[in-house]
């Protein structure tokens, strides 16, 4: 089991792919949008005066109405729908076949060794543990043999099996690292139905909606907005106690 686990990590890492680089319209895409986020995220104390941020604010709301920013240009009629689908979206695919060979790799060895023993050892005793043990521990001990008689300190061979598929852990962080892909426990929380969700909560964004709503939002910030140089030179004057005094 110590070979499959290590033999399992490292077909991980040459399945692993190196992360593919976002085309420039699609980073423009995305930066238009974190600059107009940032831009209503500092418009109640804003460094920027008055006249510049309303041009700005303007000129991205016009942006954004047009669909100047969008990596595929402006929408089409049916820009709803293929963004709603995963499966035109060639990275979203190349994620989801990453996710479904991960989990082969991690369900399929544990599969083959768990049927491998049922099949050729089941209802075998292996090992006597040298030390006495309550009766709670016979269900966990002895599975597969169904005897109230064999003592407690016997072990099955199924559940030798899951006390090194759980105990080989801490020599797998010796041997490969704390961050392995030879983990059993990970295996525990692998679901069939683990790509789907994974797929679902990686679909693309709609920027086309996201850029809609910050229009909104910026239309809503302009209200808020209050410039940091107001009054600065009042404010730097008597700081320091150059203001002249008031003859009312």
């Amino acid at each position: 089991m110590i070979l499959v686990g290590v033999l399992r990590h490292y077909v991980m890492v040459l399945l692993q792919s190196t992360p593919k680089k976002l085309s420039r319209a699609a980073l423009r895409e995305q930066r238009a949008l974190a600059r107009s986020q940032i831009l209503r995220a500092t418009s109640a104390k804003s460094p920027i005066p008055p006249l510049y941020y309303k041009t700005i604010s303007h000129s991205l709301s016009e942006a954004f109405k047009a669909g100047a920013y969008l990596k595929d240009g402006p929408p089409k009629g049916d820009s709803t729908l293929s963004a709603s689908d995963p499966f035109s979206d060639p990275a979203a695919m190349d994620g989801m076949m990453a996710g479904m060979k991960t989990q082969m790799v991690m369900m399929v060895p544990q599969m083959v060794i768990m049927g491998w023993i049922n099949f050729f050892f089941q209802g075998f005793v292996l090992i006597k543990l040298p030390f006495p043990l309550t009766l709670g521990f016979k269900s966990m001990l002895q599975r597969g043999i169904e005897t109230p008689d064999m003592d407690v300190r016997w072990v099955s061979s199924l559940s030798w099996y899951f006390l090194n598929f759980f105990g080989l852990n801490g020599l797998y962080r010796l041997i490969l690292g704390g961050d392995n892909s030879a983990d059993s426990t990970r295996d525990m929380t692998v679901s069939p139905f683990a790509t789907m969700g994974t797929a679902q909560a990686g679909q693309p964004q709609d920027y086309a909606k996201l850029f809609k709503a910050e229009r909104d939002n910026l239309e809503f910030s302009e209200g808020l907005y209050t410039w940091a140089g107001e009054d600065i030179d009042t404010k730097i004057l008597g700081k320091y106690g150059k203001l002249a005094p008031s003859r009312e």
